[in-house]
């Protein structure tokens, strides 16, 4: 017997009911009527041969065969955007579309300006950026290019270590004005403190911080967002973490000859993808800028 003939539109269609739990939803997100999304999935079930959704009070709930397929259909989704992106490209200039994977604080606080500086040198280029602490598995071309703070180990990957992004404490001015500041590290413990919430590894962090003064930390806000960590800090509630570059901007360095952690830093691309025009010109754009934000001088994007 021959092999069921699956349309790839009605695995879009499929992954879309998947992310967003409804027919309507999905519709919506791929532009198409709901009857169509509807039709799509039901040729799909009578390829696979069994039922992917049941209906439930929550809406559409995927039956076990459909979790089974989530995972290589949604890399089949991740490479033809990244088919897209590269088919945007045209041969004799640097356009078409790089996406990026970073983590959110990265991706929110450094790298606009940076690519501030490569949108004027290639205005033809259009940015993905994908905030995540998760790395992305650029090996299924999640991503064109990643900026990473721990080592690559594939060998299809190409990576440039770029530097290390020294770390230190902050405070707001007014927390300043109103408190004052912590004159060494075991006087933090008298302090309000902004501090990771759930995160395994920032929490040891902490923990092997505070072994080292012999005194528990207080913290008054807690998050795993370094992000909001830095609006807390910068809203005065308590004195946090955050790149000596970044907190150096608006606010007032804590213990200011303590650099508290150095961050590793990688620009990371798939050794095929780098061979692409697009993808070369943002890789060595983003080599030359963090090693100028993570090297002594003062810095400029």
């Amino acid at each position: 017997m021959s092999e069921p003939v699956i349309d790839w539109n009605d695995q879009r269609a499929f992954l879309a009911v998947l992310d967003t739990g409804s027919l309507s939803a999905a519709a919506r997100a791929l532009g198409l009527t709901q009857p169509t999304v509807r039709h799509r999935i039901e040729a799909l079930e009578r390829a696979v041969g069994q039922p992917l959704f049941t209906r439930g009070v929550n809406g559409l709930q995927p039956t076990e065969e459909a979790r089974g397929l989530a995972d290589p259909v949604r890399r089949m989704a991740f490479a033809s955007e990244a088919f897209r992106r590269a088919v945007a490209s045209e041969a004799r200039e640097i356009a078409g579309t790089v996406r990026i994977s970073v983590a959110d604080f990265v991706g929110i606080e450094v790298l606009p300006p940076m690519l501030a500086g490569l949108r004027e040198r290639h205005p033809r280029l259009s940015i993905e950026l994908a905030l995540s602490n998760v790395s992305a598995d650029l090996l299924h071309q999640e991503a064109d290019l990643a900026i990473r703070m721990v080592a690559p180990r594939q060998d299809a990957l190409v990576a440039r270590h770029v530097g290390r992004i020294a770390l230190g404490f902050f405070a707001a001015p007014a927390y300043a004005e109103r408190h004052g500041l912590p004159a060494t590290l075991a006087e933090l413990s008298d302090h309000a403190l902004i501090g990771p919430d759930r995160a395994m590894a920032d929490l040891a962090f902490v923990e092997a911080l505070a072994a080292t003064t012999g005194q528990p930390f207080r913290f008054t806000l807690r998050t795993d967002s370094h992000p909001a960590q830095l609006a807390a800090v910068r809203a005065g509630l308590g004195i946090g973490i955050a790149h000596i570059r970044i907190g150096s901007r608006d606010l007032r360095r804590v213990l200011p000859d303590f650099v508290l952690h150095h961050l590793d830093t990688w620009i990371v691309a798939h050794e095929d993808l780098r061979r692409s025009r697009r993808v070369d010109a943002v890789f060595r754009h983003l080599v030359a800028a963090f090693q100028a934000y993570c090297g002594p001088a003062p810095y400029q994007p």
